[in-house]
């Protein structure tokens, strides 16, 4: 999911010790790459796991890794400041053990309480003053999650650690915002997985890995406590799905801009959500997602009752050693038909004023957040509205990196950036409000993060955007724009679509259970044969190849061998003349288009070609001031006279 400046080869089968003396021994197996996964696409569907899936190359950014598991031996999930942490299989009992100890010596966890296979405690809220730089140490699940990686720490695997989803409400545990919105009982704020198998694919050097622990603690027993789910049955019970209320984002939008007016507000990202019914695996949908939109960060996680697939274009945080890096996205734009159209369209984006100060916004916000715990002077723009394309959209990216002083680590670095202005807004605490009091419904897991936490110290976390949340046969996707005062309310409400759009797609095209593969070409000219003259150009290959993509069968020759061929009586359907050099006269092109009309064929000239048909009919050539080879230029379709 990520660059990794450290080669796997470092990695051997053999034994450690954590920090705290946990003996530890790991298994590192070579498999093939091609099919590395599919055990994991194969069994997700019904088994608690997850696959994190970067399918997008972007130099000193983003390399092509897989990082996968099933069966996990610990789970950790949180609702507000409550928590459980549940050995899913015996092998993770004498892990509970462990952190049981751990956490009861705790001073900021109550009631902590222990049966045959969970633990469940309670965060106790600071009174402590914290200064702002040190917030991110104040009493929160953080200091359970801090407390587990301290028992596994150990600079000798950078592979072992915690993986999974955090939600969006996280941020609550660090702002006092009044709650509006009503949560439900049974839905997480964090989900994290330590498993003790992980299949680790890099395709870039074309390795695969399986790797496998076990723990000085276990008896070795590889029995499954909770890994295996019932089936998901519908809630939906044949009721109708929410419809969106086209105009409603809109109106947001015109809100937002009073707030902006005031001060009150530089920019704000608010989300709507789009329902769709999905009776398909979502490992279906999700390989359906992959194919239509790689991602530097996708991924499909089984949170035990509903299911999250995405395909997520933003880093979150990501931390390797002392450096932090963030890649702030805003500033987005459709994707043109073919590269031409996608070079005006970024030309477009470029030259936005609007979407510029959007970018500029979110990185200064950004580096507020990494300032609080890098070394002064650290905190540098390393890329600034560097191009993002993805299959429905266009981003500007800028990239932002940071060293940590020597007293913060990647969960302090995580903390300080939640949630990110580019699903908030700005002044942040003030976004978040905002949200809070005018959005529909809690944001659930959108707007918060995926990813890992090594325990090795590094953190590799996406953005939870384009992602879909399936489950009771419904996909839920929740999409937003950075709105400021500028916007255009009804242009805003269509870039939600827009960004929907691949996940939408993803869902529909499960309905066709062929493999995604383009669009045949039209068949129109299907057994048509036509002599296009070549008059030497540099594009009459081109030429010929469009006219090849509509079916037809093309022959192309020099314009003495294309005389030749006319006069020998050769059956041709229609005469395509090429561009050229030059005037018509030098290819003697009055002689080629004498033949096409004495045999009543069709004839089409383009530049040249057209030039020789001009004069051929009485016409006359001037000469331009300036060539126009290279340039654009506007063409006009006119309506036919009636």
């Amino acid at each position: 999911m990520c660059t990794m400046s450290r080669n796997l080869l470092e990695f051997r089968s053999g034994n450690y010790c954590s920090q705290e003396n946990l003996q530890l021994s790991r298994r590192v197996e070579d498999i093939e790459v091609a099919g590395a996964t599919d055990y994991i696409m194969q069994g997700i569907n019904s088994r608690k796991g997850a696959l994190f899936s970067s399918s997008y190359d972007y130099p000193g950014r983003y390399t092509q890794w897989d990082i996968g598991f099933l069966n996990p031996c610990l789970e950790l999930r949180s609702q507000g400041k409550t928590f459980e942490v549940v050995a899913l299989k015996a092998k993770g009992l004498g892990l509970l053990e462990l952190i049981y100890n751990k956490l009861g010596n705790l001073p900021e966890i109550a009631r902590i309480e222990k049966s045959a296979n969970i633990l469940r405690g309670r965060i106790i809220e600071s009174e402590e003053v914290f200064a702002e730089e040190y917030r991110s140490r104040q009493a929160t699940i953080f200091s359970v999650i801090r407390a587990i990686r301290e028992i596994f720490a150990s600079d000798d695997d950078r592979f072992l650690g915690l993986y999974g989803a955090f939600g969006y409400d996280l941020v609550f545990q660090f702002e006092t915002v009044k709650l509006s919105q009503q949560r439900s009982e049974q839905e997480y704020d964090l989900v994290l997985y330590l498993p003790d198998e992980l299949t680790v694919v890099d395709h870039r050097r074309a390795r695969a890995y399986n790797l496998s622990y076990t723990f000085g603690t276990e008896g070795g027993s590889e029995e499954e406590l909770d890994a295996v789910l019932p089936s998901l049955d519908s809630g939906r019970a044949g009721k109708p799905l929410p419809v969106l209320q086209k105009g409603k984002y809109a109106e947001k939008v015109r809100k937002a801009i009073e707030y902006f007016a005031r001060g009150d507000l530089f920019e704000v990202v608010p989300s709507h959500t789009i329902f769709e019914p999905c009776t398909y695996p979502p490992s279906m949908v999700f390989e359906r997602l992959k194919a239509i939109n790689p991602s530097p960060y996708g991924f499909i996680i089984n949170l035990g009752h509903e299911f999250l697939v995405g395909a997520s274009p933003e880093m979150y945080v990501r931390v390797e050693g002392s450096r932090v890096e963030t890649c702030p996205i805003s500033g987005t734009i459709t994707r043109g038909q073919d590269a031409i159209e996608d070079a005006v369209q970024i030309r477009k984006l470029l030259n936005s004023y609007k979407d510029e100060a959007e970018l500029t916004m979110c990185t200064d916000v950004d580096r507020n957040d990494k300032s609080r715990i890098c070394m002064p002077g650290s905190v540098k723009v390393i890329g600034r509205r560097q191009i993002e394309l993805y299959s429905h959209l266009i981003h500007t990216v800028d990239h932002v990196e940071g060293l940590l002083r020597p007293e913060f680590d990647a969960l302090d670095a995580f903390l300080t950036h939640m949630w990110a202005v580019t699903v908030t807004g700005a002044p942040k605490r003030a976004a978040i409000k905002w949200l809070e009091e005018n959005e529909d419904s809690p944001r659930g897991w959108y707007g918060g993060a995926i990813g890992y936490l090594s325990f090795n110290g590094d953190l590799n976390t996406g953005l939870t955007l384009r992602t879909i949340r399936i489950k009771n046969d419904t996909a839920q996707i929740r999409v937003g724009a950075t709105l400021l005062y500028d916007s255009i309310p009804e242009a805003e409400e269509a870039e939600t679509m827009v960004k929907a759009a691949a996940l939408i797609k993803a869902i529909r095209s499960c309905e066709d259970t062929k493999p995604l593969k383009d669009k045949p070409n039209s068949q129109y000219s299907a057994g048509r044969k036509v002599l296009l003259v070549d008059h030497e150009d540099s594009f009459v290959h081109t030429l010929a190849n469009y006219f090849r993509q509509s079916g037809a069968d093309v022959r192309v020759m020099r314009a003495p061998l294309a005389r030749q061929a006319l006069s020998e009586g050769e059956a041709f359907d229609m005469l395509v003349l090429s561009p050229g050099p030059g005037r018509p006269a030098e290819f003697e092109l009055s002689k080629t288009i004498e033949l096409s009309i004495h045999q009543g064929l069709p004839l089409f000239g383009v530049c040249l070609g057209l030039q020789g048909i001009v004069e051929y009919f009485g016409g006359s050539l001037g000469q331009l001031d300036y060539p126009q080879h290279g340039k654009s230029s506007k063409v006009r379709l006119c309506q036919p006279s009636p």
